[in-house]
C-alpha cells in the first residue's frame, strides 16, 4: 500500500520521549490522602463507624500511591492517626446516652 520513498517521517531526527523533573512542591494534591483526613475527622468528632473505616481504606491507597515520600508520609501519618482515634472512640468508648 505505500511505500518507503513516499513516507515523510525521518526516523534518524526522532528522539525517544524523557519526561521532565518535577519538584516536589510541583506535584499534584494527594487527594486520597485528603479525602482519609476528612473521614478521619468526621469519625472523631461525630462518631461515624463508617468514616473511621473509610479512612484507613483511603489511607492504605494514599500509602501504595505516594509520590513524595517526604510530604505524603506527614499526611498519611496524620490520617491514620485521626482513623485510629475513630476506632478507638467508636469502638472502646462508653455508648452514648446509656446511664448506668
Amino acid at each position: 500500500m505505500s511505500s518507503s520513498g513516499n513516507d515523510p517521517r525521518q526516523p534518524s531526527t526522532a528522539k525517544p520521549y524523557k519526561p521532565q523533573p518535577v519538584h516536589p512542591d510541583n506535584l499534584p494534591i494527594d487527594y486520597s490522602g485528603f479525602i482519609a483526613i476528612i473521614f478521619g475527622v468526621a469519625g472523631v468528632m461525630f462518631r461515624y463507624k463508617l468514616g473511621s473505616w473509610l479512612a484507613l481504606i483511603f489511607c492504605a491507597q494514599s500509602l501504595a500511591n505516594m509520590k513524595n515520600i517526604e510530604t505524603d508520609l506527614k499526611q498519611i501519618s496524620t490520617a491514620f492517626m485521626f482513623a485510629v482515634m475513630g476506632m478507638v472512640t467508636n469502638y472502646l468508648s462508653p455508648a452514648r446516652g446509656v446511664k448506668t
